[in-house]
């Protein structure tokens, strides 16, 4: 772990990461590709020392409040966020200013500041996003190996749905060969329809891989699962978006498990949710109507 001082932190869309790199060692991850140009190594954490300066003062100069989103490119439950705090008082100062929350992992860690989300949430608008991509525990260990379990994640649902806050959950990726079944797909709809999740962001059955994530993901089905990189490489060659066969057959499956659940489930539908502002007064009629 390093500390480095930086330009900004809120994007042209209010989003923000307070560290770079991670720890959870996913398997998959995209933030590993070279193209992001991160001049330390993955796991060495990149904490933005004066993260907190730059969004107090961005939160001051708005005119208006708005939603700000986490978590994109790095979980901002890492290891280190137990000792750092930097999530949780970047989460003070949203809630002291009365913006509203976006907030995005795949860490039980969250729950830690279920207190704030739920004021924020009273004031304004907090959605908890939740990635859910293995049904089956084992296998979540073995793809998502320093992270909380899916069940784990579920529980995190369900807390979240007795706190009265909104989530949506992103089931994402499906890796050929491994997780793109429809049992395990039939699963995670099946936790998302038990904790009632507002919406499911699901982008295909597959995965994409770019230089850089694509040689780790290899490296590590080699060490977990003997001869499989060799079926990708075989299949899929340098491809950029990696699809399974069974896009086709489970996606239907995906659409009509979520529309019979009154679940969002268009890419648009749910980030159109996510972006937009609401006063708890608004969100309180827009319920009622």
């Amino acid at each position: 772990m390093h500390f480095k001082e930086v330009k900004g932190i809120l994007s042209a869309e209010n989003g923000m990461n307070l560290y770079r790199g991670c720890t959870h060692g996913c398997i998959y991850c995209d933030s590993r590709s070279h193209c992001y140009q991160m001049d330390h190594a993955f796991e060495d954490i990149e904490v933005k020392s004066n993260a907190l300066t730059l969004l107090e003062d961005a939160l001051r100069r708005k005119r208006a409040p708005c939603m700000i989103s986490t978590g994109a490119m790095t979980d901002p439950y890492l290891h280190a966020e137990t000792t750092l705090r930097h999530t949780r008082r970047s989460l003070e100062l949203i809630e002291r200013y009365g913006f509203g929350v976006a907030i995005q992992t795949k860490s039980a860690r969250i729950l830690e500041d279920l207190d704030l989300l739920r004021r924020i949430n009273e004031r304004a608008k907090c959605v908890v996003e939740i990635t859910l991509t293995t049904y089956d525990d084992d296998l979540c260990r073995l793809i998502e190996p320093n992270v909380s379990v899916t069940s784990e994640r579920f529980a995190v649902l369900e807390a979240m749905r007795e706190a009265g806050i909104p989530t949506v959950v992103w089931i994402s990726p499906l890796l050929p060969f491994l997780n793109d079944t429809e049992e395990n797909l039939r699963g995670l709809l099946d936790y998302c329809v038990r904790a009632r999740v507002r919406g499911v962001l699901c982008f295909g059955i597959g995965l994409t891989l770019r230089d850089g994530n694509r040689e780790y993901f290899y490296a590590q089905l080699d060490r977990h699962f003997p001869g499989l990189s060799e079926r990708y490489r075989q299949k899929y060659g340098s491809r950029y978006e990696i699809r399974s066969d069974n896009h086709a057959r489970l996606m239907p499956i995906f659409y009509d498990i979520c529309r019979k659940n009154g679940m969002m489930s268009s890419v648009e539908e749910n980030f159109a949710y996510l972006h937009r502002f609401e006063s708890r007064c608004e969100a309180e009629q827009l319920r009622f109507f």
